[in-house]
């Protein structure tokens, strides 16, 4: 592994911990480009990095003790993979589901760009019909473009 790939893994793994695990949205910004394309964003967002803030303030609503745990973390040139999994407890609204007090699991994929110690782009793929299951809501589909939840850009 070069020093370039490990500083991408690392800048990585600080930009999930920080910005969701810890629920830092003014960290956002010293992560991502400001020319970030969140590939993944639900129909709607607002583009690049506020479509992440979004996202997490979504999460840390519903989830305050979210933590997303990197399983694997793979990297090649300029991208990172990541197979992780988010975990937290149902405290609040998710896509229209009230609070249940059920603890949660999701798995999910996100593989990102990083350039010039920047990630530029993400591709986020999380499981979040299992966690629609897991909070009781088996015979709803989630929103248009949910399935893509906290991974990352994430």
């Amino acid at each position: 592994m070069t020093d370039v790939t490990t500083r991408h893994k690392e800048l990585y793994r600080r930009f999930l911990q920080e910005v969701f695990n810890e629920g830092r949205i003014d960290k956002v910004d010293q992560f991502l480009s400001p020319s970030y394309v969140f590939h993944d964003a639900a129909p709607g967002a607002p583009p690049g990095t506020e479509a992440v803030k979004q996202a997490v303030v979504m999460f840390r609503a519903a989830f305050p003790d979210l933590n997303i745990t990197i399983e694997d973390l793979v990297a090649e040139g300029d991208k990172v993979c990541a197979r992780a999994t988010t975990r937290g407890t149902h405290r609040g609204t998710f896509l229209g589901i009230p609070a249940t007090g059920k603890a949660v699991t999701m798995p999910g994929l996100t593989m990102v760009r990083i350039v010039d110690g920047y990630i530029m782009e993400s591709w986020v793929r999380n499981d979040v019909v299992t966690l629609m299951k897991q909070i009781g809501a088996q015979d709803s589909k989630p929103q248009p473009g949910a399935a893509h939840g906290p991974a990352g850009p994430r």
